[in-house]
């Protein structure tokens, strides 16, 4: 590996995990939000329960510290890519005031989450090869 790749790929290594740690941040955020009032109408909308509510934000806050431990970075980004695919469709198809415009935000962190899933893919075949023996 050439010194000019080295750099290259330290300075995109460092760029993942600025995106890393900020979409960590903001799904604390999310996640604890689900935890508050502010959610109750739009989950009952959906129609699972507030339950739903709670797991959500679970998922969202583990994904969000998953995003922070390297070997398993690269699997909770695209968990959390499945959770912003899941509530983009709920957007889209359930919630009575969704539509494109609600739907934007999770499928902006959707693409988010993929980006880092991709470049961390090596963790990820790594945890599979794990799981595999």
């Amino acid at each position: 590996m050439s010194e000019q790749t080295s750099t290259a790929a330290k300075i995109g290594n460092i760029v993942v995990w600025i995106l890393q740690i900020a979409l960590a941040v903001q799904f604390v955020m999310n996640g604890y939000a689900l935890f508050t009032d502010s959610f109750v109408a739009k989950f009952d909308d959906i129609g699972l329960g507030q339950w739903f509510r709670y797991f959500t934000g679970v998922l969202e806050i583990g994904t969000a510290i998953g995003l922070l431990i390297p070997p398993i970075c690269g699997l909770a980004a695209l968990g959390l890519a499945g959770i912003m695919a899941g509530a983009a469709l709920t957007e889209l198809t359930l919630v009575t005031n969704g539509g494109f415009d609600d739907a934007m935000m999770p499928l902006i962190f959707m693409v988010w989450a993929l980006v880092i899933a991709v470049y961390r893919r090596e963790q990820i075949f790594g945890v599979v090869k794990l799981v595999r023996k």
